[in-house]
């Protein structure tokens, strides 16, 4: 090749190479850390201090703060919009290209070079389509960093590390599914609120200092939007200076919840001496109260709630009819858009609004109520996870769009769950795939209450918002991949299995509602319905409780000392909580029980109990006491002071009435009582209790054992250390024989009943129940979701029609065999959600060998009693009686009538069964 062809080919590799997007590019090694540099902007300074402050975190050296890109040397980053200064000098000195992001909502292209411009300088730019997107930039790098969005709020420290790179190709991000999406902080007054004035904030009250972390929290969530702290608790966000002026520099939009419109907090705002609340008889007033926010907040970011409700969560006040509370709505709006318009100057469309139908407005909205174009229409949950409603396709296509506000904490009737955070992520991705698939994808907000203990929760949902990709994949899924981002990948499994069961058994009863008791108006607490069968359910759902806490304290102490806070808050503070809480309630209803029947485990149990009650305590003190204090004031175990969480007068029982020894069966309280009931051909476990009432010491073992049994454990020591009795598990390995089992105590042998029901080559029959779990059957129409009381279910596929006529309808097909000859009950348990739209229903109709279909409507109304029992139990039950159930093969059909329906499981319960308050247990090898 000739010279000259040969030193241009070299000059155009060495141009080329100067732009060669490497595939590590490195911010921080051999003592050298990257400087940062931001556009002239207060929110773009405020992101490059988080990059710094994350780099040096990691990388252990200080990260620079450049002013300059001629402050810029070796290696620097730089944040901004694509259109400023800065980043268009960049853009033509080293022959960039941003024109990808023009008009675009908070996209940004990020891109490692080696600066043609300024030879030996490598810059990481981060362009920005705006000024949040140039934020979710410095995000997302903060993030490949290894900085978890928790690194304050639940000190998840980052992993330090002398070599930080990261990407270097060309990145361009996707635009967020949902346009808005944020938290509404509620119910603040047993955490956030005491420990932002008593601890952190130096305003004395949720202020700027709180905020500006709540912001950062929402920047590395990659949320937008906020609906403030609006308890009498809490001084307004408009009225403690400074709220209003971080709100802005973190360029978060400032909107408010469904009970304040115009911006404005009625609890503490409005003034009793203007009159009443009623926009009927007091408009000119309450007009004035609006415009003074409207002509405050004019110009910022915001998204203005409309409508009118009472002062605060309450109906609107002097409307005796839903005509009257149509027109007053209407009204309302009509005035406060008046005023948006003369304040604002700029086409109404242009200025965010929203109305939340939420409890009385949906009735309202439902009704007739006509709500401009380009107000989005947000759809509310029932406040425990479950959807009212959602968007048709011409509700979808409104200008304004159809948005959702959703529970992941609560405070009302009929019971609070403001304590530990215990929403199924299986039904948060069951409910946000409702909104996506009906178009509901304006604005998400959910309401966290205290943010803490629902960092998890919280970020699945917000993950979820700005990428719905993220709903595609399983819940669990999402929460090891979120683990592993807590507290690396040796121990993510076994942690997310931790939380998969803890979610389980909050599914079946959440602990604040183990009190079984209601609030608005509340109701003392009473006996448990897990005793309802005897005891026994009660002690396996202790049991389970039991083998969690083991397995979440055998995994935190093998985690690093650097992880041990944060594991704490996320994982074993609410784990301990709700197995104590279960302990407290459950083990003190077995000591009332046990008392009754002569036991002298009776006192065991209450000494187990308020030992449960007392950890509790001690746990709630150390979480307040975390890091030299940081938490102090956010935790608390009683929130509302509600009965389930008062300490209970903790009996002393009586000694023994006599002396001998005794065998206690599982289901006492049952045509099955006084024996172990196997299925042959099913290998299982069940509990046999030896009792010594003597309540003397004694030894145990086991005696006789036929060939099909095995005893775990086979002997023991009966006293004061097990309450005098011990819970043998009797498994039966689905062959051999069953017959003449006996347990020695002391010198007697007591004899064990064991009895085999018939087996059957499809489900049968279980302690007289037949279970079929809702996956037992597929269709297409029916697709499985990671929901209900046996981790999965079916549900109607969304694109279904509505029909009246089950044929045709998609239908899951189960087959049994039953052997009893008694009557019996069809329960079909559904998950309680609503109907998916308007213009659908909730029905199913079943078929029991090939007879003529039952239709089946699980619609509730408002807040009846039935609609609490189901949000109470997660479960909607309708029971068919079948009075001549003859014994043999069966087929049963659920045809789906509407969209969106959840089937949970089946049961054919015969009488004399056991009594249970969750799913029969199931026989299993």
């Amino acid at each position: 090749m000739p010279l000259r062809r040969t030193c241009l080919a070299l000059a155009i590799a060495l141009l080329s190479a100067s732009h060669v997007h490497a595939a590590d590019f490195d911010l921080a090694r051999d003592g050298v850390t990257a400087a940062v540099l931001a556009e002239d902007h207060a929110t773009m300074r405020i992101a490059a201090d988080l990059v710094r402050r994350d780099l040096r975190a990691v990388g252990g050296g200080e990260a620079g703060r450049a002013g300059k890109l001629e402050d810029c040397r070796e290696v620097c980053v730089v944040i901004g919009r694509h259109d400023s200064a800065l980043l268009r000098g960049i853009a033509r000195a080293e022959g960039l290209d941003f024109s990808a992001l023009a008009g675009q909502w908070e996209r940004y292209q990020r891109v490692g070079i080696v600066s043609r411009a300024r030879p030996g300088t490598r810059l990481l730019v981060i362009a920005g389509s705006d000024v949040r997107g140039a934020v979710f930039g410095a995000v997302d790098l903060t993030r490949e960093l290894g900085v978890s969005a928790w690194e304050w709020w639940a000190d998840v420290k980052p992993a330090a590390r002398g070599h930080v790179a990261v990407r270097g190709e060309n990145i361009l991000s996707d635009t967020p599914s949902v346009r808005y999406r944020g938290i509404f902080l509620n119910d603040e007054d047993w955490g956030l609120q005491p420990w932002a004035a008593k601890t952190y904030d130096p305003a004395g009250d949720i202020g700027p200092a709180t905020y500006a972390r709540i912001f950062e929290l929402l920047w590395r969530l990659k949320a937008n939007l906020v609906w403030p702290a609006m308890h009498d608790s809490t001084k307004p966000f408009y009225q403690v200076p400074g709220n209003a002026q971080v709100a802005k520099d973190y360029a978060i939009i400032v909107g408010t919840s469904h009970a304040e419109p115009m911006m404005r907090n009625n609890v503490r705002e409005w003034n009793k001496r203007d009159g009443d609340f009623n926009f009927f008889t007091n408009r000119e007033a309450i007009t004035r109260y609006w415009k003074t926010r409207v002509d405050e907040t004019k110009g910022a970011e915001a998204m203005y709630s409309m409508g009118i409700r009472g002062v605060h969560d309450s109906a609107m006040e002097g409307a005796d009819t839903i005509d009257e509370a149509r027109a007053g709505v209407g009204a309302a709006m009509a005035v406060q858009r008046k005023l948006l318009a003369e304040a604002w100057r700029k086409p109404l469309p242009q200025i965010p609004q929203a109305l939340t139908v939420y409890k009385e407005v949906l009735d309202i909205y439902n009704s007739g109520l006509q709500v401009p174009d380009d107000i989005t229409l947000v759809w509310p949950d029932d406040n425990y996870g479950y959807l009212h409603q959602l968007s048709t396709p011409r509700e979808a296509a409104r200008g304004g769009g159809t948005g959702l506000y959703y529970h992941l904490s609560y405070w009302g009737r009929p019971h609070d769950y403001l304590w530990l955070a215990t929403t199924a992520p299986g039904l948060v991705r069951d409910q946000l795939q409702r909104a996506i698939a009906t178009g509901t994808d304006r604005v998400w907000v959910a309401n966290v209450g205290d943010i803490k203990p629902g960092e998890y929760l919280a970020q699945y949902f917000l993950d979820a918002a700005f990428d719905k990709r993220q709903l595609d994949r399983p819940a669990h899924a999402h929460m090891e991949a979120w683990f592993v981002q807590q507290f690396g990948a040796a121990q993510a499994t076994a942690i997310a299995g931790v939380m998969r069961e803890f979610h389980a058994l909050a599914w079946e009863r959440k602990p604040e509602y183990m009190g079984f008791s209601q609030t608005e108006p509340t109701t003392p607490t009473r006996q448990s319905d897990y005793l309802q069968s005897g005891g026994e359910e009660a002690e396996r759902r202790l049991a389970r409780y039991e083998a969690l806490v083991s397995r979440a304290q055998a995994i935190g102490a093998a985690l690093p000392a650097d992880r041990q806070d944060a594991y704490f808050q996320l994982v074993l503070y609410p784990v301990r909580a709700g197995a104590n809480l279960n302990a407290r309630i459950l083990k003190l209803d077995l000591a009332a029980q046990y008392a009754r029947m002569g036991r002298p485990s009776a006192q065991h149990y209450a000494q187990a109990a308020k030992a449960a009650q007392q950890a509790i305590a001690a746990d709630t003190a150390h979480y307040n006491a975390l890091a030299g204090g940081k938490w102090r004031g956010m935790m608390d175990a009683a929130p509302r002071r509600l009965p389930v969480f008062m300490e209970p007068v903790f009996p002393t029982y009586a000694g023994p009435a006599r002396g001998d020894c005794a065998l206690a069966f599982p289901s006492p309280l049952s045509a099955q009582g006084g024996a172990l009931w196997f299925t042959r051909g099913v290998p299982e476990t069940k509990t046999l209790t030896v009792i010594q009432y003597g309540a003397t010491p004694l030894r145990w073992s086991a005696g006789q054992v036929p060939a099909g049994l095995r005893l775990s454990p086979a002997g023991g020591m009966l006293d004061a250390a097990n309450g005098y009795e011990q819970r043998i598990a009797v498994t039966y390995d689905g062959r051999g024989e069953t017959g003449g089992l006996q347990v020695g105590c002391g010198e007697r042998r007591l004899a064990a009943r064991v009895q085999l029901a018939p087996g059957a080559d499809v489900p049968t029959e279980h302690e007289r129940i037949i279970t079929l779990p809702a996956t037992a059957a597929s269709a297409s129409g029916w697709t499985p979701v990671d929901v209900g009381s046996l981790g999965t279910a079916q549900r109607a596929g969304f694109s279904l029609p509505s029909r009246d006529d089950p044929a045709g309808a998609p239908a899951l097909a189960y087959t049994f065999h039953s052997h009893t000859k008694a009557e019996a009950r069809l329960r079909i348990v559904a998950v309680p959600v609503h109907a998916l739209t308007s213009a659908s229903r909730l029905r199913i109709a079943v078929s029991l060998d090939g007879q003529a279909p039952v239709t089946l409507d699980f619609a509730t109304v408002g807040r009846s009693d039935e609609w609490k029992r189901n949000v109470l139990s997660n479960s909607a039950v309708r029971t068919l009686p079948l009075p001549a159930l003859p014994p043999g093969r069966h087929t049963l059909r659920v045809h789906a009538l509407d969209p969106g329906f959840v089937l949970d499981r089946i049961e054919v319960v015969f009488d004399g069964a056991p009594v249970y308050y969750g799913a029969a247990p199931a026989a299993a090898p």
